[in-house]
């Protein structure tokens, strides 16, 4: 993109004190109020939502694999929700947009991409999950130990917190615009890339690398656990067992279709089709509408969840009678 007055890579352009300046909703005059206060009902559903299953999932007598995973999904939910929607609601009340430092834009960039990685992960140690649980049921709770879901939680932030450092780093060297203007609500990968100064396709490739690593791989291997799950529920004779079989998976392929369907519509495109106004919209919908979805599917699909959840509110019918 032309860039006026762009800055040379040693100058303040990787200074520290430096500020950008997110011009957030400043041409929705109007609709600013109602926004704000649909989006704060939807954080705030979204926060009840997630602090349920975890709450749920903790005072389970038993934890299966799917449970531990729900519960460490909600955890992230709820960071990941934090780290962005506040921001959001700020930019919806500020008319004239507001400030956010050198050093808080990188945090803030770090925290997305690597919750939303440790996230992509995680999907694809759920899918590993249902594979095992129904192609081989007899090794399940031998594969599928407590030590080995532990380990398979922690590598899933550790890939998300990598995954997030480097392409924060990668991002944050280039030579930015003197406007430092984001035409965004918070600081998304693609519109600070925005503002780098270089026509060159270089500035894209960590990009590219990151969702190769968090979004081409891992939904590859939730594809390839799939195949193998269709696979062997075509060999399974009884109709009955089939549905409750694949029952199991709905929630699961639900979540993964719209994470990974928003996330592929948002990163993986040329910055030559970057449209601000467009894309802020849909980052809007993406970081607030979205993880509302999900503790609402799970609870609804999931037959572990809706049992843990009857019993916290009949316990807490029995503790108001007595």
């Amino acid at each position: 993109m032309p860039c006026e007055g762009c800055m040379e890579g040693d100058n303040k352009s990787t200074d520290a004190t430096m500020e950008f300046f997110l011009l957030g909703f400043s041409e929705l005059l109007c609709l600013r109020v109602l926004l704000f206060l649909i989006f704060l009902v939807v954080h705030l559903i979204t926060l009840a939502g997630n602090v349920m299953i975890f709450m749920a999932v903790v005072l389970a007598p038993s934890r299966p694999p799917m449970l531990f995973f729900l519960c460490q999904l909600s955890v992230i939910e709820l960071c990941y929700t934090l780290a962005i929607v506040p921001k959001a609601l700020l930019s919806l009340i500020v008319v004239e947009g507001s400030t956010i430092s050198f050093i808080g834009c990188a945090a803030q960039m770090h925290l997305f991409v690597a919750l939303g990685g440790a996230e992509c992960f995680l999907l694809v140690a759920m899918s590993y999950d249902r594979y095992v649980a129904i192609c081989q049921p007899l090794h399940y709770v031998v594969v599928m130990s407590e030590g080995f879901c532990l380990r398979l939680a922690v590598a899933c932030c550790l890939g998300g917190f990598a995954v997030g450092l480097g392409l924060t780093v990668a991002v944050f060297r280039l030579p930015f615009c003197q406007s430092h203007h984001i035409n965004h609500f918070f600081c998304d990968v693609p519109a600070v890339l925005y503002l780098a100064c270089t026509h060159s396709y270089s500035p894209e490739l960590p990009l590219l690398a990151a969702c190769v690593l968090l979004l081409l791989l891992p939904f590859l291997l939730i594809l390839t656990s799939y195949v193998c799950i269709a696979a062997a529920l075509l060999h399974v004779t009884s109709s009955v067992g089939r549905g409750k079989a694949f029952s199991t998976c709905i929630s699961h392929l639900a979540i993964t279709l719209l994470h990974y369907g928003c996330a592929t519509f948002m990163y993986i495109r040329p910055k030559s089709s970057y449209s601000p106004a467009r894309d802020k919209m849909v980052s809007l919908v993406y970081t607030n509408i979205t993880p509302v979805l999900y503790p609402l599917i799970y609870s609804l699909r999931n037959k572990e969840v809706r049992g843990v959840l009857r019993k916290m509110l009949r316990r807490k019918k029995i503790a108001q009678l007595n």
